[in-house]
């Protein structure tokens, strides 16, 4: 036959029209994915702010119940009021919290001003063993760096730290106005009690990974920070309780942070002290720290909470970070943490789920169910 289809007329204009589907589709999805990506980066300030206001309501959902359930005598505390004293008490904290880094950014700040003239020479110094041509070329690159400009840069990427504060504080707010009506919209939202609730349990698996991910995260990094600290004061370093707020922050970012941090205190250290050999004890004494911290007692801690994959968290820092900057890094590991639960239990994007996780081994019904009854004991 003419056509070419094992003699069936249409059969191949029948193909054509897939194709053309098919490409169709592809461009559909590349559109789309570009329109959101393009809405990320022009509203990242907005959606930064909502994405810690949903991390820090889910974390205080639990201080909410426990505060409504006490009793005064014969009464007991309404919702509201608990609410709204969880509401006072994370603005505090975060306006307490927000005022310290600020200060502590500040001290680096000014302190890396007046660190800027002898650095490079302090850093060139480093090379001499390979030759005065080589930390004279070094010298010069270092000197030909605008470090007032970068401290510009932070500086006004600190000023927003406030206004981000603020408008944190707003959302959690409303979230938690919205809170007591949160099971009923979900039901009327999925005309279903069923899906309903099965979408409540997936919310609930999404909290409880974050909240038990940032617990232990705070925790390793209070331990290194404060390790840190006493560390750099044992050396006599000028900036201890900077570098040790620095690293208890830096944590956060998985993988690089604490390679950042450690490079930090080093570098930090040679220009205060100008002696190689304490510097490469201090590096060694930061380094093993920060390995014993992040790959020991970090991976024992989380056990088998989170299942992620090292390669998936790497290519989850690097988008967010791209995306958003440093506090991307710093939302990267809960987003992905979010779209592994959600992938694990839509059936079309389970595949997903097999890559984002650690062994291959998602979440499955039997898992949720059992987490969901474990909280719900635990409310009770």
């Amino acid at each position: 036959m003419a056509d070419g289809s094992n003699g069936k007329p249409g059969q191949g204009l029948l193909g054509d029209t897939e194709n053309h589907a098919r490409v169709r589709t592809t461009a559909l999805v590349i559109i789309a994915f570009a329109v959101v990506l393009f809405m990320l980066v022009q509203a990242r300030f907005l959606l930064i702010s909502l994405a810690v206001a949903i991390i820090l309501f889910a974390l205080t959902s639990d201080v909410i119940r426990f505060i409504a359930r006490q009793r005064i005598g014969r009464f007991g505390v309404p919702n509201w009021l608990a609410s709204i004293a969880a509401l006072v008490l994370i603005s505090t904290a975060l306006l307490v919290l927000s005022s310290i880094l600020l200060a502590q950014l500040n001290t680096v700040l000014v302190t890396t001003v007046s660190y800027a003239e002898r650095a490079p020479s302090a850093v060139a110094s480093l090379f001499g063993w390979m030759g005065e041509d080589v930390e004279t070329a070094v010298f010069n690159s270092l000197r030909s760096v605008e470090i007032s400009g970068y401290v510009r840069t932070v500086a006004g990427q600190a000023g927003n730290l406030m206004q981000g504060t603020v408008l944190v504080i707003l959302f959690v707010g409303f979230l938690f106005a919205e809170r007591i009506w949160f099971d009923t919209k979900m039901t009327n939202f999925f005309e279903d009690e069923g899906q309903a609730a099965r979408a409540t349990k997936i919310i609930t698996s999404i909290i409880h990974r974050v909240n038990y991910y940032l617990l232990v995260k705070t925790v390793v990094s209070v331990i290194t920070g404060a390790m840190i600290y006493v560390v750099a004061q044992v050396f006599g370093i000028e900036l201890a309780l900077a570098l040790g707020i620095l690293t208890f922050i830096l944590n956060y970012i998985p993988n690089i942070g604490s390679i950042v941090a450690t490079g930090m205190v080093a570098l930090v250290g040679y220009v205060e002290t100008g002696d190689a050999q304490t510097t490469g004890i201090l590096f060694l004494i930061t380094g093993a720290i920060q390995f014993i911290n992040g790959n020991v007692i970090d991976p024992w801690m989380m056990g088998r909470a989170l299942r992620l994959s090292s390669f998936g968290i790497i290519m989850s820092l690097a988008f967010w970070g791209a995306v958003w900057g440093i506090p991307g890094m710093f939302l990267s590991v809960p987003i992905m943490v979010m779209l592994l639960v959600v992938c694990s239990h839509v059936p079309e994007l389970r595949k997903v789920a097999v890559l984002l996780s650690r062994e291959g081994l998602p979440e499955d019904e039997q898992e949720l169910d059992r987490l969901a009854e474990e909280i719900e004991n635990r409310k009770g």
